[in-house]
């Protein structure tokens, strides 16, 4: 019998689009569109964080805020991140639906979980309106969690715990240490962490590995090791209890912690 009452997951990266693609592109033409030159890995580094503070974390980078005063001739602050925010969520409303396909052998955990009497919640850095054309196309795919937190469904956001307590009360479920959340992100592992629940990094799958379905499928197990050993020390560094490489490998840990 399993001592853990429920797992809550993230979204992009941990159950839906591999390598977590789908806001990439939308940060890196969102600030093109405010001649402001950004990279993928400029996007990638806030990853998991609500969506405004990502934006307020890339502009705080010293070589984006440099060009963002030479393009407009001030400092960027709290107008101009909503400026962009207001550009960058359509824009990643637009293109999600086409980066919604469950990471391998979701449907089995969710099997797995439904058998040992475990709640499934969910928690993510994506907006309400991003996730509203989310739901229904994890729904058809066979993922469907009692409950979802978005980022601006609380005043207060990743990292702190309040999205955590939310899932809680979402799901009568108690003590915080009978709960996983499961992330791909150190923002969305911090939450968990900052709530007091058992976290697990996912290393391979998500936004600090960013490889597709085909380059993860192409890595030899040296390959593999490399990339896992360097997402994992900063999922580990954001606090991860456990690190494994996808969702489909969250049943043997769940049976190796329930033993």
């Amino acid at each position: 019998m399993t001592k853990f009452k429920a797992v809550v997951f993230d979204w992009a990266g941990t159950v839906i689009d591999f390598g977590s693609f789908a806001p990439m592109g939308a940060f890196v033409e969102t600030f093109a569109t405010f001649q402001v030159e950004v990279s993928i890995a400029d996007a990638r580094k806030p990853m998991g964080l609500p969506k405004r503070a990502h934006i307020a974390a890339m502009l705080a980078e010293p070589h984006i805020a440099e060009r963002w005063k030479a393009a407009h001739g001030n400092v960027p602050g709290e107008a101009e991140i909503d400026r962009v925010y207001e550009v960058f969520v359509p824009r990643n409303v637009e293109v999600v639906t086409d980066y919604c396909t469950l990471i391998p052998g979701v449907t089995d955990v969710v099997a797995y979980l439904g058998e040992k009497g475990i709640k499934i919640g969910s928690t993510t850095g994506y907006t309400r309106s991003i996730m509203e054309r989310v739901l229904p196309l994890a729904k058809a795919q066979g993922f469907s969690p009692e409950n979802l937190i978005c980022a601006d469904d609380l005043p207060l956001g990743r990292p702190t715990p309040i999205g955590m307590y939310k899932c809680f009360v979402d799901l009568l479920v108690y003590p915080a240490a009978a709960v996983i959340k499961v992330d791909d992100t150190e923002p969305g592992i911090a939450e968990g962490v900052a709530a007091g629940c058992v976290t697990v990094g996912v290393a391979l799958s998500g936004n600090e590995a960013g490889l597709t379905v085909a380059e993860f499928k192409a890595l030899d197990e040296a390959g593999k090791a490399a990339i896992r050993a360097r997402a994992g020390q900063r999922l580990r560094h954001a606090g991860a209890h456990h690190i494994i490489d996808t969702v489909a490998d969250l049943p043997a840990l769940i049976e190796k912690l329930s033993g």
